[in-house]
């Protein structure tokens, strides 16, 4: 190894007789610049999280506020005055956002107003469409002519059938004639895929046959039964698809309807109900072929025939005799203040089939009035909101949003 040489070793020694030096210096300053600790208390640690409410329901006085620096510089105000904003608009939405799901979460999941879900009012009314007549990719259509489609259902399952309904009509409502020239039932098959089944010639009348409501009154009706139809042992997506001609005019409709052959069960007669403080359930029997979770719906009205609550069941449930509680929160009715007796109408149910497609095996539909409840005074259910472990845990979080924000804001100064 070469050794150092003198004058190496003489630089050395000056760089570290500069080092001690300004090391000195740098501790002198900081000595000289730090409080005197006989009269400035030491500041707390910052956190995070709010200080918990006392016995007392109060929280604790708020840390003193630092000992005031040297003025800020304009630049400093103005980073300042930015922060303060953050933190302002931040608070506005954190305590938005709290106030928002506590006036939510006031009522548990299976009980809620039913004007938060205005499309379950109904949900056996067929869905209708109107359009153009003209085939897929076409031209323009004829001036002055509409087409409007019904569609029962887009699920069935066992027997279960779809009924479709086709009307033309010019700008005054007058039904004009439609001649359907194709009419057929297939599956559809993912690309690259063969069929399983035949297509399947169907029936579209106005003959009042195959469910057509009234014979010659403008309204084509065809029936999709896939059960009954050749699709038996197929799960999956049903197609029928209609090629139409009116005055030379050619067009092209497609239905789908979502299809299982399996039977999740029945319902069995009656329904019961009971009451308590909490509110008023209504419980619904099936004898089920199928265990697994179900998803189950029913409308609440009352006397008045005014929509009141959308009751649900969401679980796990065996094979063989069940019931489905489908209950309306005591705070939920007194505050919609219904006239007694309630209606109990168009329940709806399905076998809930995760992963796979199709994704349910329906019930039979209840449609119509299917109980009314006794007499009660609404001063007998309590007005007490939904407590929950999930509700608490979410206040819990939200209200450590707005601590955050305000203690952030105190932080700042004014």
């Amino acid at each position: 190894m070469r050794g150092r040489t003198p004058a190496r070793g003489r630089a050395v020694g000056v760089l570290l007789a500069l080092a001690f030096g300004v090391a000195g210096l740098l501790a002198w300053w900081l000595r000289a610049d730090a409080p005197d600790p006989d009269t400035t208390a030491a500041a707390p640690p910052f956190s995070d999280v709010e200080p918990s409410p006392t016995a007392a329901g109060t929280l604790p006085p708020a840390p003193p506020a630092a000992r005031p620096g040297p003025p800020l510089s304009a630049l400093g105000r103005a980073e300042q005055a930015g922060q303060r904003a953050l933190w302002e608009a931040r608070l506005e939405r954190a305590r938005h956002s709290l106030d928002a799901y506590r006036a939510a979460a006031q009522y548990p999941h299976e009980s809620r107003p039913i004007a938060e879900h205005p499309d379950q009012q109904r949900p056996f009314e067929p869905i209708a469409e109107e359009r153009a007549l003209r085939m897929p990719g076409g031209g323009s259509a004829a001036p002055g002519v509409r087409l409007r489609t019904t569609q029962e259902r887009i699920f069935a399952s066992g027997l279960e059938s779809s009924r479709v309904t086709l009307t033309l009509s010019d700008d005054a409502g007058r039904a004009l004639p439609l001649r359907v020239n194709r009419a057929v039932l297939k599956e559809v098959t993912p690309p690259g895929q063969t069929a399983r089944t035949a297509e399947v010639a169907l029936d579209v009348n106005d003959a009042g046959r195959q469910g057509d409501a009234v014979a010659g009154d403008g309204t084509l009706t065809a029936l999709m039964q896939p059960g009954a139809q050749g699709f038996g042992s197929f799960a999956g997506t049903v197609r029928l698809e209609l090629n139409l001609e009116h005055a030379g005019q050619p067009g092209f409709i497609y239905f789908d309807l979502v299809y299982t052959p399996e039977v999740a069960g029945a319902w069995l007669p009656g329904v019961r109900e009971a009451a308590s403080p909490a509110g008023l359930e209504f419980f619904v029997k099936a004898r089920l072929l199928l265990p697994g979770r179900y998803v189950v719906s029913a409308r609440i009205d009352d006397a008045a025939g005014k929509p009141l609550a959308l009751a649900l069941f969401n679980g796990e449930v065996g094979q063989g005799e069940v019931e489905f509680r489908l209950p309306v929160f005591g705070k939920l009715l007194r505050d919609g203040k219904p006239v007694f007796p309630l209606v109990l109408r168009d329940i709806e149910a399905f076998l809930l089939k995760p992963d796979a497609f199709p994704d349910r095996v329906m019930l039979p539909r209840r449609v119509g009035v299917q109980h009314r409840s006794r007499e009660y005074a609404l001063a007998s259910f309590s007005n007490a909101e939904w407590a929950s472990e999930e509700r608490t845990r979410y206040l819990t979080e939200f209200g450590k949003d707005v601590a955050e924000a305000e203690q952030k804001l105190r932080q700042l100064g004014p």
